[in-house]
């Protein structure tokens, strides 16, 4: 940030108009409109798939046979030792009370028994008000099973299907806003608490958190309202944690830059100018990485995948906005009492030197070769968990973390019925080759021949259905829809396999496809950043692939955690897309902030002992941001969803890997033996901060030397302040 906005945002007349804009603005975001967000979001299953993918084509083409806004519930009857006539009787008597719920659309069907005689089940169609989205699934379903329980004279009860299910996952969803925002601003209390050690100082960072919170979903609400943007419960979840997450960290770096300038400068105003001029810049490009990152997500085949890089994006855009506009304005505002019982006072000696992570940085600079190999050696030993790692999907009853309602009747329901009742293969073809079709769908192995449908016309389109003999997440009922959609090829008239197993199985299709496709463009988008913003090509490749290693090394321990500790049936097809965006895109901030502190440094110090200078000035900021992202994300785990637990877990387990290991440890040791080559080819691998020789090269600083560095040249003893 250039001198002219810092000294403009902060000044002593300028800055009250800023805060009244800013303030304003981000208040008036949150409160016309960021209240809305759950209005436009869509978690139906088109909004989730790839536009082109058989699926999705298959429900635009059926909604004419089958609507779909209409989910499909079992209502499961089962008694050990036989059903009774009068349990059938009750069953029919059943059909007109449940026509009362005012969800039930058509026709209930039965009741069907079961070929044991230890069951019976009706067939009921719920109807999912599009505006409403899933919040009055839960309900519906509940009244269905009240209903079905009544007289129901010691028989077993239960309701299943499509829309049991989706009932419990909008039950698991219902209010994750708020759940997830109040468990992440308690982990940041805590956090500033510790980190600033006063009763005061933490409000600000805080009160300008949770802003930036509200006002990106006012802004997020605007861009689904009115460009089209896929926002679902996921994203929104995602889009609080992490912007509160990001946004203190910031806050973090620019707080400690600060008081940092204070000790240098008698007028408050002249230091957080000083402050916002050496940190912006660090922060901008963080910020802007972060970014960078999730925007790559477009790329992706999955609409909710595609959807969330935007929406996450624009969060971060407005914790930036915040955290370089608002945030220094309030501080100055405030005055220096804020900081309250420890006042940084002009004059006061700069302690970096004498705190943990200055003693660490001398201990490194003794063999830095050692320390680097060494920890190398243990992040690739843990990378060998990834071989745990089971990125094949879940099944409906490993999606949550507790037990639900509805896997416990599903897996009734499979013990009495075909494996696949209540969640058809689906499929539509050009009306004049509905019968081919239909034959074909019969000779396919995995479906119960006796189950295909009779085909269905209406006008150039044909539908024929039938179901499937596994259960219809397993990897059985994938192999079937294979099967399937390999046996329509050899029938005229562009015949498409659809229904819910379909829709799972070209999930976990795209999100591999997704994975192996941008993985590689955000590394590459990092890299091109950190070089322009390092002007260095070893520099960034090296930082790149410390990152890697640290992502690798979450991966693994996170899979051996999950399936050894948490008992994790595997994780999601897009977890370790998500997981490598966010740990990328975040774990690269650190070191960011870290480099630039040490590129500024070594202008003056020379790399080696910039190094330490840098690694002691910013080390205990850089620990506590890591602390309070890691904390954010771990509130991910406060959701029965099994995805967003393992997610959760992983971001912050490689949150706290970059901060306390690599970053501090690894990228330092790096630094310290690389010393002026880290900036090859740029002008300061030639100078070295000014030390160079007659030929052009930099003289070497012994290691002895180094480790033992001079104080930090900051604030009026800077060569800028004295220009």
């Amino acid at each position: 940030m250039g001198r002219q906005v810092s000294s403009w945002i902060t000044h002593r007349w300028g800055k009250w108009p800023v805060l009244v804009v800013l303030v304003g603005l981000l208040l008036g975001l949150g409160l016309a409109f960021g209240t809305k967000l759950s209005d436009v979001q869509r978690n139906e299953a088109s909004s989730f798939l790839p536009a082109d993918a058989q699926s999705t084509r298959v429900i635009e083409r059926a909604s004419r046979f089958a609507d779909p806004d209409v989910l499909p519930a079992i209502v499961l009857l089962v008694r050990d030792g036989g059903a009774r006539p009068q349990d059938l009787q009750r069953l029919v008597a059943l059909k007109s009370e449940l026509a009362t719920v005012p969800e039930v659309t058509g026709d209930v069907v039965g009741p069907i028994p079961s070929r044991d005689g230890e069951a019976a089940e009706l067939v009921v169609n719920l109807r999912v008000d599009a505006d409403a989205g899933l919040e009055r699934l839960p309900d519906a379903v509940q009244e269905l099973r009240d209903l079905a329980e009544k007289d129901a004279d010691g028989a077993e009860v239960y309701v299943a299907g499509p829309a049991a299910l989706g009932a419990d996952q909008a039950q698991a969803f219902a209010g994750i806003d708020g759940i997830l925002l109040l468990a992440a601003v308690s982990v940041v209390v805590v956090m500033l608490l510790l980190t600033y050690r006063s009763p005061v100082l933490w409000v600000i960072p805080l009160f300008c958190g949770v802003l930036s919170v509200f006002a990106a979903q006012g802004v997020v609400y605007l861009l689904a309202k009115h460009a089209g943007l896929t926002v679902n419960g996921q994203s929104a979840g995602i889009l609080s944690v992490l912007v509160l997450g990001a946004g203190i960290d910031y806050a973090l770096l620019i707080v400690a830059r600060y008081r940092e300038e204070l000790r240098n400068t008698a007028d408050r105003h002249e230091a957080m100018a000083h402050a916002l001029h050496r940190a912006a810049p660090a922060v901008l490009a963080s910020g802007s990485t972060v970014v960078v990152g999730l925007l790559c997500l477009l790329l992706a085949q999955m609409q909710a995948t595609a959807g969330l890089g935007p929406v996450a994006a624009a969060g971060i855009v407005v914790a930036l906005v915040t955290m370089l506009g608002l945030l220094p304005v309030l501080l100055v505002v405030s005055g220096r009492w804020v900081f309250w019982p420890f006042v940084p006072h002009h004059g006061d000696p700069q302690p970096a030197e004498d705190g943990v992570w200055g003693r660490v940085g001398r201990r490194i600079a003794h063999r830095p070769r050692a320390v680097w190999a060494v920890t190398t050696l243990l992040l690739a030993v843990f990378t060998v968990g990834l071989v745990q790692l089971d990125a094949n999907g879940l099944s409906d009853a490993e999606q949550f973390t507790t037990e639900q309602p509805s896997i416990v009747a599903e897996g009734k329901l499979a013990e009495h019925f075909p494996g696949g009742a209540g969640s058809p293969v689906q499929v539509v073809v050009d009306a004049a080759h509905v019968d081919d079709a239909a034959a074909a769908l019969q000779d396919v192995r995995g479906i119960a021949p006796d189950s295909v449908s009779r085909p269905v016309v209406r006008g150039d389109v044909g539908y024929v259905e039938g179901t499937l003999e596994a259960a219809p997440d397993s990897r059985a009922a994938f192999d079937t829809i294979d099967r399937a959609r390999d046996a329509m090829a050899d029938v005229p008239g562009d015949p498409l396999v659809g229904g819910t197993t379909a829709i799972n199985h070209d999930v976990q299709e795209a999100s591999a496809a997704d994975t192996r496709l941008i993985i590689p463009v955000v590394l590459l988008a990092v890299l091109l950043i950190l070089g322009v913003l390092l002007r260095s090509v070893m520099a960034p490749i090296v930082l790149l692939v410390t990152v890697v290693l640290s992502f690798g090394a979450a991966l693994g321990i996170s899979a051996l955690v999950f399936r050894h500790l948490f008992g994790f049936g595997g994780t999601d097809s897009s977890f370790p897309l998500y997981a490598f965006v966010f740990l990328v895109a975040l774990g690269i901030d650190y070191n960011i902030f870290l480099m630039t502190r040490v590129r500024e440094e070594s202008l003056v110090h020379g790399t080696r002992r910039g190094a330490l200078v840098g690694l002691a000035a910013t080390g205990g900021v850089i620990t506590s941001a890591g602390l309070v992202l890691a904390g954010t994300f771990a509130a991910l785990g406060s959701l029965p969803i099994v995805f967003l637990a393992e997610l959760g877990f992983a971001v912050a387990l490689g949150v706290l890997l970059d901060t306390l290991v690599v970053r501090s440890v690894l990228v330092t040791a790096l630094t310290l033996d690389l010393g002026r080559w880290m900036w090859w080819p740029s002008a300061l691998f030639r100078t070295d901060g000014g030390h160079a020789t007659s030929t052009g090269h930099a003289v070497t600083h012994h290691v002895a030397d180094a480790a033992h560095p001079a104080e930090p040249v900051t604030g009026h003893d800077s060569p800028e302040h004295r220009a």
